[in-house]
């Protein structure tokens, strides 16, 4: 005797299981993954906490979490501490300019900046002097000195500084934490983060572009293929009298269209897409209008030999012969009445193709053939970081994972929409 145990609606494990088979019906995940990556594309650079090209070589290879530079910095070549001759005894003021985006920091937290000022008192030509007050002004630092000897110009006026220096955070946002770099720092310090927020735009524009140019000729192919296939009433061609009768020469059938455009299909199928993107680089050079097109070149194909499919099925229907009886011409009957049957067909195709896109922009641009540094592709990301995977895995783990992550949802939604939209499939849970 079988028994079947329900769970009754007490039982936690009921909401459990009634989560867990919601989840698996419909893509709840992919799709949150895809909204994410949507939002990041529109609003991402207005968001970004830090500047998309430029980071402190300083805090290169930090992992994720807050950077804080501490190191000593000297001057270039001396600092010259006056113009005029100083009598010993005299208080006077010299500006020193530190280095950009730096501050000097109370390393011993007693509130004064004075005792982390380092000069070279032994030198002999470095004058008695005593730093009584520092007072920072963006990047000028302002001294206040006593002279305990006679200064005197050209001769004992220049000292070498060594004062111990923070980075100041060059953050674009004031709610941003200072310091802090959530994605880590890559190989020259740039934020992690920031550049995979651009660069989520940067890949969606060129692979939406791409898709939607390769979408709209390879759906236009599929349509004029499948309609003129295996139909051998010629269109083009001339009469001529042969022993005392009229007969048609044909130069160009309907069917061959379709024979050129299949077999040509099969020949760009057998085409390595790698070579045909290195031959189009090579030929046009490298940037973001080439990569675009070289990602719709790719792209075309994937339609072709599926809109066909189903516009051979389309095309033998009844409202279709009722349109060619009432005399629609041809284009009115591929737009009007058999593109709407396959539209849901090429969705399905474009949501799958865009993974494959993404996965090929990513590729193209690590082996330095699509989009250039320092523009900050995924791809590009992840072939900067590659040299540095042993001591920072986080510059390719990052971008890496989002590229995992967005292909993975693409491809859980368009099986989903493959079998919501096909009919056979529909009514099967």
């Amino acid at each position: 005797m079988t028994t079947e145990t329900i769970l009754s609606k007490s039982n936690p494990l009921f909401y459990l299981q009634a989560i867990w088979g919601f989840l698996r019906r419909y893509p709840v995940l992919p799709i949150v993954i895809l909204v994410v990556l949507v939002i990041a594309a529109i609003i991402g650079p207005t968001v970004a906490p830090y500047e998309r090209d430029i980071g402190d070589v300083r805090a290169r290879h930090s992992s994720p979490g807050t950077v804080d530079i501490k190191f000593p910095t000297k001057t270039k070549g001396g600092f010259d501490l006056t113009t005029i001759d100083i009598p010993a005894g005299t208080i006077f003021n010299a500006s020193y300019e530190l280095p950009t985006d730096n501050r000097m920091f109370d390393i011993n937290g007693n509130g004064f900046l004075q005792d982390e000022i380092g000069w070279n008192e032994e030198s002999p030509n470095t004058p008695d002097i005593l730093f009584n007050n520092v007072i920072q002004d963006g990047d000028l630092v302002t001294f206040e000195i006593t002279a305990n000897e006679d200064i005197i110009e050209g001769e004992n006026d220049i000292i070498f500084l060594d004062l111990q220096v923070i980075r100041v955070d060059t953050k674009l946002l004031d709610f941003w934490p200072d310091g802090y770099h959530f994605m880590g720092n890559d190989h020259v310090g740039r934020d992690v983060f920031s550049r995979l927020l651009h660069g989520a735009q940067i890949s969606m524009m060129v692979v939406g572009i791409s898709l939607v140019a390769g979408m709209t000729i390879g759906v236009a192919l599929g349509l004029i293929a499948g309609y003129t296939a295996q139909r051998y009433e010629p269109n083009i061609g001339f009469y001529v009298n042969y022993k005392g009768k009229k007969k048609r020469i044909s130069i160009l059938s309907p069917w061959l269209i379709d024979e050129f455009i299949t077999r040509f299909v099969d020949i760009w199928y057998a085409l390595p897409f790698l070579m045909v993107a290195l031959v189009v680089t090579l030929i046009f050079g490298r940037g973001l209008t080439v990569l675009m097109g070289v990602l719709a070149l790719i792209a075309w194909s994937g339609f072709v030999r599926v809109i066909r499919a189903q516009t051979l099925i389309i095309r033998e229907l009844d409202f279709v012969a009722s349109a060619k009886i009432n005399g629609a011409t041809t284009f009115r009957i591929l737009y009007r009445h058999i593109l709407p049957g396959v539209l849901n067909t090429a969705v399905v195709v474009a949501t799958l193709n865009t993974s494959s896109l993404i996965l090929a922009e990513s590729v193209l641009s690590f082996v330095g053939a699509g989009i250039q540094p320092p523009t900050p592709a995924w791809g590009v990301m992840t072939n900067e970081g590659r040299d540095y995977l042993a001591i920072a895995p986080h510059q390719v783990m990052v971008p890496g994972g989002a590229i995992f992550l967005v292909v993975l949802a693409l491809n859980f939604l368009g099986d989903w929409l493959r079998d919501r939209l096909d009919p056979r499939l529909r009514q099967v849970d």
